[in-house]
C-alpha cells in the first residue's frame, strides 16, 4: 500500500476517534443536565479540546446533539432487529418487541429524552430533519416488520404509528413519575404496554375477520 495512502487512512481513524471522544463526552453531559444548558465549549472541555477544534467536527450543537442521538437509535433498531428474530415463530412476538423499546429507553434515557426534545421543540434546519425522519422511519420500520408476522396486511403503517406513538406516551408519561423506584416505574410501564397490546390485538383480530369474512 503506498504511503500516502496509509498516511490518509490513518487520519482519518484519528478524526473518527476524535468525534467519538467528543459524543461520548457530549452524551455524559446530557445525562446530567438539560440540552438547552449543555454549550459546545463545556462538551469541547469534557473532551478535552479546544472550543475552536470541536467544530471542525460538528458545526453547530444541533448536528452534535442529532449525531448523539442517532448513534442511540442505532442501538435500538438493533435491539429490535434481535428481538423479532428471537421471537417471530412464537406467540409472544408483540410482547417481546414491547418490551424491548420500552426496556431499551429505560436504561438508554438520555437518548429518549433526546427524541423528546427533537420532537417536541426542535425546530431543525432541513438537512437534520431528513436525518432525524430517517431514523425515525428506520423504526417504524421493525414495528411494520411486527405487524406483517402477525397477519397484516392493510394500514400497517398507521398501527406502526399507533404502536409508536403510544409506547412513547407511555414512557414521557410514567418515565419519571415521582414516589416509585426504577423498578416500580418499569413494571408500570410494563404493565400499561401489555395492556396496549391487548387492545392492538383485539382491532387487530376484528380487522383480520374482516379480511377472511370479505373472502
Amino acid at each position: 500500500m503506498p504511503k500516502i495512502d496509509t498516511f490518509k487512512r490513518l487520519k482519518e481513524q484519528e478524526r473518527e476517534k476524535r468525534r467519538t471522544i467528543i459524543l461520548d463526552a457530549a452524551e455524559y453531559l446530557f445525562a446530567s443536565k438539560p440540552f438547552t444548558e449543555v454549550s459546545m465549549r463545556r462538551i469541547a472541555k469534557e473532551a478535552g479540546i479546544s472550543p475552536a477544534s470541536i467544530y471542525t467536527y460538528f458545526p453547530d450543537q444541533e448536528a452534535l446533539f442529532l449525531e448523539n442521538f442517532l448513534r442511540g437509535c442505532k442501538g435500538l433498531v438493533k435491539t429490535l432487529q434481535e428481538t423479532i428474530e428471537a421471537h417471530c415463530e412464537t406467540g409472544d412476538l408483540m410482547t417481546a418487541f414491547t418490551e424491548a423499546y420500552v426496556r431499551y429507553f429505560t436504561a438508554h434515557d438520555t437518548y429518549f429524552r433526546m427524541m423528546a426534545h427533537f420532537m417536541l421543540y426542535a425546530k431543525l434546519k432541513p438537512r437534520s430533519a431528513v436525518k432525524l425522519n430517517r431514523m425515525i422511519r428506520s423504526i417504524l420500520d421493525e414495528m411494520d416488520r411486527v405487524f406483517k408476522a402477525l397477519g397484516m396486511e392493510k394500514e400497517v403503517r398507521f398501527f406502526s404509528h399507533t404502536l409508536f406513538s403510544s409506547l412513547n406516551g407511555i414512557l414521557i408519561t410514567f418515565r419519571r413519575y415521582p414516589g416509585r423506584t426504577e423498578e416500580k416505574v418499569l413494571e408500570h410501564m410494563l404493565k400499561l404496554s401489555r395492556k396496549l397490546i391487548g387492545f392492538m390485538d383485539r382491532e387487530m383480530e376484528g380487522r383480520l375477520q374482516g379480511k377472511t369474512t370479505a373472502r
